[in-house]
């Protein structure tokens, strides 16, 4: 996709479940402009929480869509695909809910499918300085990654990432049939399909005193309590 004349549409999509203590922060580091882009919007897919998780989303201004019981994180991935499509989105990035991801590492996902290099691109996470992942887990994170490549043919370093983004073509033949994750399966179509698929290095967000960090840095959102708070929850989610 080089950079056309016609406005082109971002929109990020973040599926939630009970995620009403981070949505806010998660959504104010996400970028509101980026070169080549005219329209930058927020899709939240709240997959039937049990909190305030849909209403703190619209007061924020996110566009929702509301699932009205849980069928899993796959599930609300598809719907929002959907919505985005439906919105008329030209790229379609993926974030989680719970901040884990650098919001501002959005433009560094959707740069190579702007200058027309690739169609999917794989926000690939350092690994080896996430401090809540074992050994044990990193392991698995590398041979999980390195069968997704062997099963796809493709170059992707980190295959669980979900911070991801998509071409509107590509997103169009999208089709995730599991219940629980779509990391891998996408990963596998999207090649099946013939569509290029980069890797690009993101970072992720770290607990530092009272605020959340990138690299020991305080964040732009204003760190306390309630920071702190969504921080530990993304390093918990992380950490699973």
């Amino acid at each position: 996709m080089q950079t056309p004349s016609r406005p082109m549409r971002l929109l990020i999509q973040i599926p939630c479940l009970n995620e009403e203590e981070c949505l806010p922060v998660t959504m104010h580091e996400l970028p509101r402009a980026l070169p080549g882009f005219d329209d930058i919007g927020i899709v939240v897919v709240d997959d039937g929480s049990h909190d305030g998780t849909a209403e703190l989303a619209e007061r924020l201004g996110a566009q929702t869509v509301r699932v009205p019981r849980s069928r899993g994180l796959a599930h609300a991935f598809m719907i929002g695909i959907e919505a985005c499509l439906e919105l008329g989105a030209d790229i379609i990035v993926n974030t989680d809910a719970d901040n884990q991801y650098v919001g501002a590492d959005v433009a560094r996902l959707v740069a190579p499918i702007v200058e027309g290099r690739a169609d999917v691109v794989i926000g690939a996470r350092p690994i080896s300085s996430i401090a809540t992942f074992s050994p044990t887990k990193r392991l698995l994170q590398r041979l999980g990654s390195w069968t997704v490549r062997l099963l796809s043919g493709t170059e992707v370093a980190d295959a669980t990432s979900g911070f991801r983004a998509f071409s509107r073509e590509a997103a169009l033949r999208l089709n995730v049939f599991s219940r629980y994750t779509y990391t891998l399966e996408t990963i596998v179509q999207a090649a099946n399909h013939g569509l290029r698929i980069a890797s690009v290095p993101i970072r992720v967000n770290d607990v530092v005193v009272g605020a959340i960090g990138v690299s020991g840095t305080p964040s732009s959102a204003g760190g306390g309590e309630h920071d702190a708070k969504c921080a530990a929850a993304g390093v918990a989610k992380i950490a699973k």
